[in-house]
C-alpha cells in the first residue's frame, strides 16, 4: 500500500492571523515544502486563485495541489447559495487536479476570533443537526459529481468539535460525507483518531497529521482563552514533537488500506518554530511511522500542473 505525504502552508503563513509569516512569499513556502520531501501542498490563503499563475509555480517545485479549506455556512444560507459561493474555489481545485474538497461548517464558529474563548463555540439542537446533515450530504454529493472526494473537517471552536458532536454528525449525514481525520483536533476534542479510523473506514477521506502539547491546550482552556491564543501558545506542533503516537495512527490507516494524502498541518508562530526545521521533523516522523506500518510514500502525479 502507498500513501502520499503533503503539507499545509499554515506553518509558514497563517490565514487566521495574517501577521504570522507576513513576510514569507508563496515561492518560499513551495520551495521549502519540496526541499523537505513533500509531494503536495494544500491551498493557502495567499496563493494565487488563477490556475494559470499557480499551476506553473507548483510545477516548478513538482508539487501537487491537494485541496483547500472551504468554510461552509449551511446553517445560515440555503444550499444553492453555498454552491454559488464556492464555484471559484472549486474551479481552481479542478483545474489543478485536486482530489479532495475540504470543508467545515463555520456558522457561529469562534476559532478565528482571538477575542472569544474556545468554550464559546456554537452548539446545535436536534433540528439544527438534521438541517446541517441534510445540507452537508447534498453538498458532498455535488462535490462527488464534480469529481472530488468530500472531506469534512471537525475543528475546535466549531459546531463539530467533540465526540458527541461527531456522533451526531455521522448519524445525520450520508457516507458521501467523508472526514478529514485531523489528529490534533481529534486529540484536543476528545476524539480517538485511531478508533475513528477503524470504526468508520468508509468515511476516512483525508488525513491531517498534527501533534499536540496537551499541557498547553489545558492551560488555554482553563484560562478561558481563544483558539488563536492556543496556536500562539504552542498547543499544536509538528508530528514527533508532542504527545501523539503516529505509529498507531499509521497502523490504523494501514488496517483500512488507506491510500490517500497524509498532510502535515502544524500551525505555530513561525518566528518561534522555524517551518523548515519543524517540517523536516514532521516529515521524518510520518515517513518512518508509515514505513513501519507498510504504507510506502509515493510521488504525486504532476501532469495536471503542466
Amino acid at each position: 500500500m502507498s500513501i502520499k505525504l503533503g503539507v499545509s502552508p499554515i506553518a509558514w503563513a497563517n490565514d487566521d492571523m495574517p501577521e504570522l509569516g507576513a513576510e514569507t512569499t508563496v515561492e518560499t513556502i513551495l520551495a521549502e515544502a519540496a526541499a523537505i520531501g513533500f509531494t503536495g501542498v494544500e491551498l493557502g490563503g495567499r496563493f494565487p486563485r488563477d490556475a494559470a499563475r499557480l499551476g506553473p509555480m507548483l510545477a516548478r517545485e513538482r508539487l501537487a495541489l491537494i485541496g483547500g479549506w472551504w468554510s461552509t455556512h449551511l446553517l445560515a444560507q440555503p444550499l444553492a447559495a453555498e454552491v454559488e459561493a464556492l464555484h471559484g474555489h472549486l474551479r481552481l481545485l479542478k483545474a489543478l487536479g485536486s482530489s479532495v474538497f475540504i470543508a467545515a461548517e463555520c456558522t457561529g464558529a469562534v476559532h478565528g476570533d482571538r477575542g472569544r474563548a474556545m468554550s464559546a463555540r456554537p452548539r446545535l439542537d436536534a433540528d439544527d443537526w438534521a438541517e446541517l446533515g441534510a445540507r452537508m450530504s447534498a453538498l458532498a454529493a455535488y462535490a462527488a459529481e464534480q469529481g472530488l472526494a468530500f472531506a469534512y473537517h471537525f475543528h475546535l471552536g466549531t459546531v463539530v468539535e467533540d465526540q458527541d458532536d461527531l456522533d451526531r454528525f455521522l448519524d445525520t449525514t450520508t457516507d458521501t460525507v467523508g472526514l478529514v481525520v485531523d489528529t490534533g483536533h481529534a486529540a484536543l476534542g476528545g476524539i480517538d483518531a485511531t478508533r475513528l479510523i477503524r470504526d468508520h473506514p468508509r468515511r476516512v477521506a483525508h488525513v491531517h497529521a498534527k501533534d499536540v502539547r496537551g499541557d498547553v491546550a489545558r492551560r488555554i482552556r482553563a484560562e478561558g482563552r481563544s483558539f488563536l491564543d492556543g496556536v500562539l501558545g504552542g498547543m499544536f506542533t509538528a508530528p514527533g514533537d508532542g504527545d501523539l503516537d503516529f505509529a498507531a495512527v499509521m497502523r490504523a490507516l494501514a488496517d483500512i488500506s488507506y491510500d490517500g494524502w497524509i498532510v502535515e498541518e502544524a500551525e505555530q508562530d513561525p518566528t518561534r518554530a522555524d517551518p523548515l526545521t519543524y517540517g523536516r521533523l514532521g516529515f521524518a516522523t510520518l515517513k518512518r511511522a508509515a514505513g513501519a506500518a507498510g504504507l510506502a510514500p509515493a510521488p504525486a502525479a504532476m501532469e495536471s500542473h503542466r
